[in-house]
């Protein structure tokens, strides 16, 4: 499936919970969380698929300006938003390349559950600053010396969450990862088909296909302001011309 390219439509359209988002952007943020994970990309989310309700993307960013469909409020951190709406901001407001990768795999109920069980417990988790990030990068590939049941209680409850952190504490809680790891030890790369991302048996995440974003609708005019026009009348006609 790499090298596809399909509309942002049509990836809605196709949307199932479990399919991975990734995006590469070119901004010096981008480009520190790259160099700092080695990774090809600086973002990743999920979707969510429940029922009748839209496709929805479940990650972590720094923004604010979408609602969190979770709370009905406007809030940074981890943040569960419409979809097509999520992408379209981080393709047309943040300059990003997306991609998808599709799932493939039965989900049961007590999968959906798992997800639903993670949403709540990591809505509106605070996303953690640059410097923070680099360090909870570095202490996540350290030796894990031992645990304290099957999710040790650093696992458990994140006072902070990067965006790679949240999927992955999630496919951890829906079963499609194991528990073997420390949250911190996932970034976006790890999420890339160049990655050898083990899930569990009978599910697989397909290769990258490129999602095509509608450019942004022009800017209106900005309209000049009453009493600059009033100041503007006052000139003499001479100083007009």
């Amino acid at each position: 499936m790499r090298g596809e390219v399909i509309t942002l439509d049509r990836a809605v359209e196709l949307a199932r919970t479990g399919d991975i988002w990734v995006f590469r952007g070119t901004s010096r943020a981008d480009r520190a969380i790259r160099g700092l994970t080695n990774a090809p990309v600086n973002h990743v989310g999920m979707a969510v698929a429940l029922d009748d309700l839209p496709p929805l993307m479940w990650h972590a960013e720094l923004g604010r300006s979408l609602p969190d469909m979770w709370t009905g409020k406007l809030q940074r951190g981890v943040q569960l938003h419409d979809l097509r709406a999520a992408v379209l901001q981080w393709g047309q407001r943040y300059g990003q390349r997306g991609w998808v990768r599709q799932l493939s795999g039965e989900l049961t109920r007590e999968h959906e559950d798992g997800l639903l069980r993670a949403i709540a417990r990591l809505d509106g988790t605070p996303f953690p600053s640059t410097a923070a990030l680099a360090g909870r990068w570095l202490r996540g590939r350290a030796p894990r010396l031992r645990r304290r049941g099957p999710t040790s209680p650093d696992d458990a409850t994140l006072a902070t969450a990067y965006c790679a952190e949240v999927v992955a504490v999630t496919f951890v809680e829906m079963g499609l990862l194991p528990d073997d790891r420390r949250p911190n030890w996932y970034d976006p790369g790890r999420f890339w088909s160049g990655d050898d991302l083990e899930l569990a048996p009978g599910f697989a995440l397909g290769g990258e296909v490129e999602v095509v974003v509608p450019p942004a609708p022009p800017a209106a005019p900005e309209a000049v302001a009453p009493a600059r026009r009033r100041r503007w009348a006052r000139l003499p006609r001479r100083a007009r011309s």
